[in-house]
């Protein structure tokens, strides 16, 4: 029983923050993503945590359910608020953005 996670780095205008980003589900390294690229992973269906990071820079982290054969994405970017990126560097987990994507919406 096997499911697809996508994890899209994208962003709108500039990024500062373009380094290949980590993927974590469950709090393991299941894989990578660099700047205007998708990755995408098998996943067991349930429940799982996906977070992504960058050296000491993080995303919070999202909780997610996925059946069976579904096909679940998120975009991740660096780029935020100049308020948000300022605090980021006192508090890395606001560094990251991670967005969960609607079915019918393109990647």
């Amino acid at each position: 029983m096997t499911a697809t996670l996508v994890v899209t780095h994208r962003a709108i205008g500039v990024e500062v923050r373009r380094a290949t980003y980590e993927i974590l589900v469950d709090g393991q390294r299941a894989g990578s993503v660099a700047m205007n690229d998708s990755a995408e992973l098998a996943i067991d269906s349930g429940r799982h945590t996906l977070q992504v990071r960058s050296g000491r820079n993080s995303s919070r982290t999202q909780t997610f359910d996925v059946a069976d054969g579904q096909r679940v994405a998120f975009r991740c970017t660096g780029k935020s608020f100049l308020p948000i990126f300022l605090a980021s560097f006192v508090i890395p987990g606001f560094a990251l953005q991670l967005r969960r994507m609607a079915d019918d919406q393109s990647l």
